[in-house]
């Protein structure tokens, strides 16, 4: 099998690359990858060198070098995850989110259409345009019920619209042009490598170095958590065993409200270093509760129960394990942070430019 992943060097991207690589051998795996500020290769180190995986650095909205892609490594699926995905730098900036999650999801869909048209027989029927989306495009719930695959889209920030707007596509894409497509929303993804602008490594970061620990609000929103590698395994359960033109919401079971996310980091980080920043007595002491976002949804949480049904799967790690094992990887990986973090994002709050 030959598969295209679109965003392949950012957190959720370059999880599904390590997991393809290490854990399916017969998978050849072509990377496309604009490389903006989240998408960082050194997250692929581990498998850079392996004859399975081919890297492009390609934006995927340059439709011409897009279709040669397609044409040059004949696929056997795509996988699109390329995605600008912070909420916070939608606000300030929502004219990149809409090229590349609107304007390059259509870009794809156009190349991957016609490069499925010239296919025939086993290689057209086996074909899959698998896009890879958030649970963001629900809107916000009150304080029970849970997003399901039929929920109506209702999205609230320039980012979760731009999902939205490419949710909408895709389908439109399968209903038109009976173009092969399933699609996946999923909760919020933490776990190693990710970009430290995200609350989990944000918080992690500043508590080590002794700064404080930005709270929106009252602290009260609620998200479900999902280790990426869980993700990883979701995703590629989807595109090899998913019903065409169907929808799968993937999300962790684990249903918090943003500070008992930042406590449990700092209870962590009590057991795994004891030995405080200077003038620190404790982690928590720390959190600071700043002005809320504007427009913040106020709860996600998912129904992931048909992709249990259907395709028997369901997360690994508990919110406790998953949380541990990330943040004993950005203590393992202090390297790894210094260099993501050496451009422009030093960890000052987006979103504010309103």
């Amino acid at each position: 099998m030959k598969m295209i992943v679109t965003g392949g060097a950012g957190f959720i991207g370059s999880a599904v690359i390590r997991y393809l690589i290490k854990e399916h051998p017969d998978v050849t795996v072509i990377n496309v990858d604009k490389l903006t500020y989240a998408g960082n290769l050194e997250s692929l180190l581990d498998v850079e060198d392996n004859p399975n995986y081919h890297f492009e650095q390609v934006d995927i909205c340059d439709a011409s070098a897009i279709e040669r892609i397609f044409n040059q490594y004949q696929p056997d699926a795509i996988m699109h995850l390329a995605a600008e995905s912070h909420v916070d730098r939608s606000i300030d900036g929502p004219a990149e989110f809409i090229q590349t999650n609107i304007a390059g999801t259509y870009t794809l869909l156009e190349a991957a259409k016609q490069y499925w048209l010239t296919l025939d027989g086993t290689a057209k029927a086996r074909f899959r345009f698998h896009h890879v989306s958030t649970d963001e495009v629900y809107g916000s719930l009150g304080k029970s019920g849970l997003f399901t695959e039929t929920s109506t889209y209702k999205p609230n920030s320039p980012y979760s619209a731009s999902k939205a707007s490419s949710d909408h596509l895709v389908r439109a894409w399968h209903k038109t042009y009976d173009f092969p497509v399933v699609l996946t929303n999923c909760s919020n993804n933490y776990g190693p490598y990710q970009f430290p602008e995200k609350l989990v490594p944000l918080v992690t970061l500043n508590a080590l170095a002794g700064k404080l620990l930005p709270i929106y609000g009252k602290g009260d929103q609620i998200r479900d958590w999902l280790y990426v590698d869980d993700h990883a395994r979701a995703l590629f359960r989807v595109i090899t065993q998913g019903k065409v033109g169907e929808t799968y919401n993937i999300g962790g079971h684990n249903e918090k409200q943003n500070i008992e996310v930042v406590e449990t980091i700092c209870n962590i980080l009590e057991e795994l270093v004891p030995v405080h920043p200077t003038g620190v007595k404790a982690y928590k002491d720390l959190i600071s509760y700043v002005a809320d976002r504007p427009g913040h949804d106020q709860r996600y949480a998912i129904d992931a129960s048909k992709i249990k049904q259907e395709l028997g799967w369901v997360p690994e790690e508990t919110f406790e394990t998953g949380m541990k094992k990330t943040i004993q990887w950005y203590l393992d990986n202090n390297e790894w942070c210094e260099r993501v973090q050496s451009g422009k994002y030093q960890q000052e709050r987006l979103g504010l430019n309103v």
